[in-house]
């Protein structure tokens, strides 16, 4: 992801302004719309600030199916840690007949659950061009040059660091939240990623990072939302179907609970 990024970034032009004139299908069909939306909001509300606010929620509005997909798949990966263990307890020897068996295992009770270990992927991949998109929209308008939010002026870094720690500190949340329990992978992910934040955060203008922050705060509540502590009452405590064995053994003890409880009552 990082290495798209940073490719994407050498492939065009950061220091030439963003125009009607612009060629190419970046320019014309990403930049330069994201640009005259951003302007068009900021005219009605009289700030740019607010208005890439606006304009990141909206973005974040058309993603939700793809998050909301996402965060599900990440409980269900969550939820199927215990028997993903077994697995690997069962096929624990490392000769490559023993480690295909494993793949194999796994990819059926993926299947049965109908849960996609890669899904988390899709966001990702579709947010770098639109994070890329509004890094260009922001420096190569001439509109932002010299309009201040808050503490800072968005087209330059913020000058005391408040909106970087803020963006590592929303980032280290959100993958908290989001982590998948005993998975290396995701546990480097949860240093990582913030602390790549906090540093490209110092140097870009504090109107991209203000754009990662709302993006974040929006993904915690989302995340929150979906698999909180009250999702529950919300009927969204599960990502799984129940098995046939689960729900049997569940009415086995119930019925005994209850056959307890008119024995009871008989004897009082």
């Amino acid at each position: 992801m990082t290495s798209m990024l940073l490719l994407l970034s050498g492939c065009f032009s950061v220091n030439e302004p963003i125009t009607s004139e612009s060629s190419g299908i970046w320019n014309s069909f990403f930049v330069y719309p994201l640009s005259q939306l951003i302007i068009m909001i900021a005219t009605w509300i009289s700030s740019y600030g607010f208005a890439i606010i606006v304009v990141t929620i909206l973005f974040r509005l058309l993603l939700l199916p793809l998050m909301v997909k996402q965060t599900k798949g990440m409980k269900a990966m969550q939820q199927l840690q215990p028997e993903m263990q077994k697995l690997r307890e069962t096929y624990s020897a490392k000769d490559q007949n023993t480690r295909m068996k494993l793949n194999e295992e796994m990819q059926k009770m993926f299947a049965q659950h109908k849960v996609n270990p890669f899904a988390g992927c899709l966001p990702i991949i579709i947010q770098m061009p639109v994070f890329l998109a509004i890094y260009h929209a922001i420096m190569r308008t001439e509109n932002f040059q010299g309009e201040t939010f808050g503490w800072f002026l968005l087209s330059d870094p913020d000058p005391y660091f408040i909106l970087p720690i803020l963006a590592f500190v929303l980032t280290f949340i959100q993958q908290r939240m989001m982590m998948v329990q005993n998975n290396p992978q995701m546990k480097i992910l949860l240093y990582l990623m913030p602390i790549m934040i906090l540093v490209i955060g110092v140097f870009l203008p504090a109107a991209v990072i203000l754009y990662w922050v709302v993006g974040n705060i929006f993904m915690i509540a989302q995340t929150y939302f979906i698999t909180g502590p009250n999702a529950g009452k919300r009927g969204l405590e599960s990502t799984l179907p129940v098995t046939n064995g689960t729900q049997k053994g569940t009415q086995k003890k119930n019925t005994g609970t209850k056959k307890k409880k008119n024995k009871n009552k008989k004897r009082k």
